[in-house]
C-alpha cells in the first residue's frame, strides 16, 4: 500500500511539473538545403502560348486521318447529298468559284488569293458578325491605304492597328494577333507572305497555320478551304448547332472534335457547298439559328427526324440550344487562343480597355440581335 501511495505521488509531481500544453519547438536552423521539392516556377504567357500551339498541334495529328468517334457512321455520303439537295432548293446552290477574288468593303473570311491576307481577314472575322468585321477592314484598309500593306501596318504599331479595327470588336486582342503573325512570318521566311502553303500539302499548310498564336482549328480550316481551295470542312458556331441536330455529331462534341469528325466524313466535293448551306439556313431558318424551336416545318430537319431520334445527338442538342443561348458572334473565333491573347493583354495593363470594348461589343450585339 505504501508503494501504491509513493508511485502515486510521483505520477502527480511528474504530471505539474508538465507544461499545460505541449510547447512548439523551434526551428533551428541549419546550412542543410531543404529535403522538401522546391516550388515549382509560375507557368509565364509564353509557356501557356507555346502549351496551346503544341496542344493545338498534338490534337490535328491525332486526328489528321481518323475521327475521334470512329464509332459514328454519320454523316454517310448519300446523308450529305440528301442535305446538299435540300439546302439547294431552300437557298440555291451553291457553286466554288473558277477564282479567289478578295471582297472589297467586307472581310470575306478566308476569301482572298494571298494567304497571308487571307488569314488575316479570317481573323477579323473572328467573335464578330459579318457586319462589324466587314467595317473593321474598311477601316484598316483606310488607314493603311489597301490590302497587304504589311510594312505598313508593322511600322504603325500596335496602337494604331487597335485603333483602325475597334468597329469589329476586340481589337486589343486582334491587332496583338495580327502583329504577331505578320512578325513571325517574317522571321520564319524573310517576306510578308504565306503564298508558299499553295505548294505545300493539306496536312503542311494546316500545321503551320496552326502554330500561329490566335490561329485555331475553324481559322485555319476556312483559308484551306477557301484560300487554297483545298477539301476542307470547317465548323462554326451555326455548322456545330446543324450537324447536331440532325445527328451527325455525338451531343458531346466540342468544335474542334466536330470538325476532326466531320472532316473525315463529309466527301471532297461536298466540303465547300454544304459549309456554305448549313452556315446560310443556320442563320435564315427560325427552327435552326441558334435558340429556334422545332415546329416540324423545316424540311431539313424533317428529312433527318428519323436519324436523330437513332443518332448521338438529336434533342440532346435542342436542349442544349434552349438551355444555353450563346449570341452567334461569340462564338466565332478560337475561344482559347483568344483568351491567352487577352491574358497577354491584361499583363500590358490594358484590362480596363478590353472590358470597356468588349461592353461596346456587347452593345453592338445586342442592336443587331434585336433588330433581326
Amino acid at each position: 500500500m505504501a508503494l501504491l501511495r509513493s508511485s502515486a505521488r510521483s505520477y502527480k509531481r511528474q504530471a505539474s511539473d508538465e507544461p499545460a500544453t505541449p510547447s512548439k519547438k523551434k526551428r533551428v536552423k541549419t546550412d542543410q538545403p531543404s529535403a522538401s521539392s522546391p516550388r515549382r516556377p509560375k507557368t509565364t504567357l509564353v509557356d501557356r502560348a507555346a502549351e496551346l500551339r503544341d496542344r493545338k498541334l498534338k490534337s490535328f495529328a491525332a486526328h489528321a486521318q481518323q475521327s475521334p468517334f470512329a464509332e459514328l457512321v454519320h454523316p454517310t455520303p448519300a446523308e450529305c447529298v440528301l442535305a446538299h439537295d435540300i439546302l439547294a432548293r431552300l437557298h440555291g446552290d451553291c457553286l466554288r468559284p473558277d477564282k479567289v477574288v478578295a471582297p472589297k468593303g467586307a472581310a470575306g473570311c478566308g476569301s482572298s488569293p494571298s494567304v497571308l491576307d487571307a488569314l488575316v481577314r479570317t481573323i477579323l472575322s473572328q467573335n464578330t458578325s459579318d457586319a462589324n468585321s466587314s467595317r473593321a477592314k474598311r477601316s484598316m484598309d483606310a488607314e493603311y491605304g489597301g490590302s497587304d500593306c504589311w510594312d505598313a501596318i508593322v511600322a504603325g504599331g500596335q496602337q494604331r492597328l487597335q485603333q483602325a479595327i475597334k468597329s469589329g470588336g476586340l481589337s486589343v486582342v486582334k491587332s496583338r494577333a495580327i502583329l504577331n503573325i505578320l512578325h513571325q512570318v517574317k522571321e520564319r521566311h524573310g517576306v510578308y507572305s504565306l503564298d508558299h502553303l499553295f505548294e505545300a500539302s493539306d496536312h503542311d499548310a494546316m500545321r503551320e497555320m496552326l502554330s500561329f498564336k490566335g490561329v485555331g482549328p475553324k481559322t485555319a480550316s476556312c483559308v484551306l478551304l477557301f484560300c487554297l481551295r483545298r477539301a476542307s470542312f470547317a465548323v462554326d458556331t451555326h455548322v456545330h448547332r446543324i450537324t447536331g441536330l440532325l445527328g451527325w455529331r455525338p451531343a458531346c462534341a466540342t468544335r474542334e472534335e466536330a470538325q476532326a469528325h466531320l472532316d473525315a466524313r463529309v466527301p471532297p466535293q461536298e466540303k465547300y457547298p454544304l459549309h456554305v448551306l448549313i452556315i446560310t439556313h443556320g442563320k435564315t431558318c427560325a427552327e435552326c439559328r441558334a435558340g429556334g424551336k422545332n415546329l416540324g416545318k423545316c424540311e431539313l430537319r424533317r428529312a433527318f427526324g428519323k436519324g436523330r431520334l437513332k443518332g448521338a445527338a438529336g434533342h440532346d442538342v435542342e436542349r442544349q440550344e434552349l438551355n444555353v443561348v450563346k449570341k452567334e458572334e461569340e462564338e466565332e473565333g478560337d475561344l482559347d487562343t483568344l483568351k491567352i491573347l487577352k491574358d497577354e493583354v491584361a499583363r500590358h495593363k490594358d484590362e480596363d480597355l478590353v472590358k470597356e470594348e468588349d461592353a461596346s461589343h456587347q452593345d453592338q450585339t445586342d442592336k443587331e440581335q434585336r433588330k433581326k
